[in-house]
């Protein structure tokens, strides 16, 4: 049986503790900050297709549209200060590894939002919508 606590009070400190003492051996305990929402993730996504309706993007030599997925890719290497990995791809091309924002922590996101703001703003990208 799998037990989600949220360590907002006394109460549930003490059930997840209680849990711990009683579990099976093998179980696992992770404590750790909470994890974005569905809100804030969607929040990425208009930022994202601003910059594919606004900018063109140098790929491979020549400027081009990308995606919103595209920009997602562009922008998080930019946020982790071009600090990832780089692997060959099957066929010569190449592949950025590690570069996942699902795996950012409440905290982290909330920067990386501060960060699409900031870097859309520097950019000229104009992110309110017209109806």
């Amino acid at each position: 049986m799998k037990r989600i606590y949220r360590l907002v009070h006394a109460e549930a400190r003490r059930r997840a503790a209680e849990d711990c003492k009683t579990a099976p051996d093998g179980y696992v305990v992770t404590v750790a900050e909470p994890t974005r929402s569905l809100d804030a993730n969607a929040a990425q996504w208009p930022i994202l297709q601003a910059f594919s309706n606004q900018l063109v993007w140098p790929v491979n030599g020549k400027m081009e549209t990308l995606t919103a997925e595209e920009w997602k890719d562009v922008l998080t290497a930019g946020f982790r200060r071009e600090n990832v990995r780089v692997a060959m791809g099957l066929d010569g091309g190449l592949v950025m590894l590690g570069a996942r924002t699902s795996k950012f922590s409440k905290s982290k996101f909330s920067d990386w939002l501060e960060f699409l703001n900031a870097t859309a703003a520097n950019r000229g990208i104009n992110l309110t919508t017209e109806d």
